[in-house]
């Protein structure tokens, strides 16, 4: 009798929204200093002090186990949202009396891509400013965010010319690097800070932003702008079919339509919202306006294709009360064409080989695969013609849990 699992070959997905220093979070804000339940602001204080602390070759090794994880859950591209572009006080990496190598961070990612062989779209992100408060009023970016501003939009666009010099000399023809563009959100700019990008990006780079994930950005973008945030990239220009807008969570129907005339691409991220409580977004609506709605797992409190797929499905279901919101190939197409879509990738051979007989998948029809198997089914992962995973182990890097282990035993400011 054969030992060898029935696997069938499926189109290998795309991770369209990351954080890869988030994956540090995971398990460690679900409760408070006092032992009671972990808040949002448990989160946000734990994320800004990793966000502070990573230096390049920690964020390196970090970003090589998050993207072997990755790899080994069935991802094959993933979009890298990334704004620790400096040191701690915001001076630039390779600044002059700097002993840094410019865009230390960001190669710090490229190499991590290219050691885990995944294709890493690096959405370089503008940040300027602190936020805005309820009042609208402009806030002071805080000790930790300095690192993520280049102070000016002019600073971040030549800043982000030289970047694409620079990481496309490190793929070396690879064909696993590119470039792509993000502002972080309407609170991080200025709309005249937007137009200036919308006027002067490449307009071949898809630009991806945070959009409404909480009904406290729409109030507090309403009292500076009298709009919501759809209305000023709207008004900014940046409304096309190159905008990715993550998590798009609190909709106005004007902004639904507005999203969907764009034909905008909407990077939903089922885990991460569920993880931190943002609220289940309008996905139906948004795609039969004519959005495309993409998967991502922004801050990996798990790595698993499937249940971003089945959470798309699952949340529709909750919202509604209705069972078939997506069907299974609108499923796998959010889960890979859409994710295409959004990072500005073109179609490619990346596939799985994925087990049918599993306690999970058996007897499961394979078209129906996204609402039944979990990353555990992913027997093969083949990127860019190469065998990169077996049976969740990399077949270069070995177990990501030892990769994870090391580095947490050599950078114990983060154990």
């Amino acid at each position: 009798m054969s030992t060898e699992p029935t696997t069938v070959r499926v189109p290998a997905p795309v991770n369209a929204h990351s954080h890869a220093f988030h994956r540090i979070l995971r398990g460690r804000t679900h409760e408070g200093e006092d032992g009671g339940a972990g808040t949002f602001w448990t989160w946000r204080e734990h994320m800004y002090r990793y966000a502070h602390a990573l230096t390049p070759a920690a964020y390196q090794q970090l970003a090589t186990a998050v993207f072997a994880e990755m790899v080994c859950s069935g991802y094959s591209a993933v979009g890298e949202f990334h704004y620790l572009h400096h040191q701690h006080d915001g001076t630039p990496y390779g600044a002059p009396g700097s002993d840094t190598e410019p865009h230390a961070m960001e190669l710090a990612l490229g190499q991590a891509a290219l050691d885990a062989g995944i294709r890493l779209v690096l959405l370089d992100t503008c940040y300027l400013q602190g936020g805005l408060g309820p009042d609208g009023a402009v806030l002071e970016l805080e000790a930790t965010q300095r690192r993520f501003s280049d102070g000016t939009v002019a600073g971040w666009l030549e800043r982000h010319r030289r970047l694409g010099t620079a990481l496309a000399e490190l793929d070396a023809g690879a064909g696993l690097l590119s470039l792509g563009a993000a502002i972080h959100s309407v609170r991080a700019l200025t709309d005249q800070d937007m137009a200036a990008i919308a006027a002067d990006l490449d307009p071949g780079e898809p630009l991806h932003i945070h959009l409404s994930e909480q009904p406290a950005e729409n109030l507090a973008c309403a009292a500076a702008y009298g709009v919501s945030p759809t209305g000023v990239l709207d008004g900014a220009g940046l409304l096309d079919v190159r905008l990715s807008a993550v998590h798009a969570t609190h909709l106005s129907e004007a902004d639904i339509k507005a999203l969907g005339l764009a034909q905008a691409n909407i990077v939903m991220c089922p885990t991460t919202e569920a993880d931190l409580g943002d609220g289940i977004g309008p996905a139906r609506e948004l795609a039969d306006a004519g959005a495309h709605i993409a998967l991502g797992s922004d801050q990996h409190a798990v790595l698993d294709p499937y249940l971003e797929q089945r959470g798309l499905e699952y949340g529709e279901r909750l919202r509604s009360g209705q069972r078939g919101r997506f069907s299974p190939a609108e499923l796998s197409a959010a889960a890979r064409d859409s994710g295409l879509r959004s990072l500005g990738l073109e179609a490619n051979d990346d596939h799985l080989q994925v087990r049918t007989d599993s306690m999970r998948t058996a007897g499961s029809r394979t078209t129906q695969l996204p609402l039944t198997a979990t990353a555990a089914d992913v027997a093969q992962v083949h990127i860019n013609g190469q065998l990169v995973a077996l049976n969740g182990i990399h077949t270069r890097l070995g177990d990501p849990a030892k990769l994870y282990t090391a580095f947490l035993t050599q950078n114990p400011e983060f154990s």
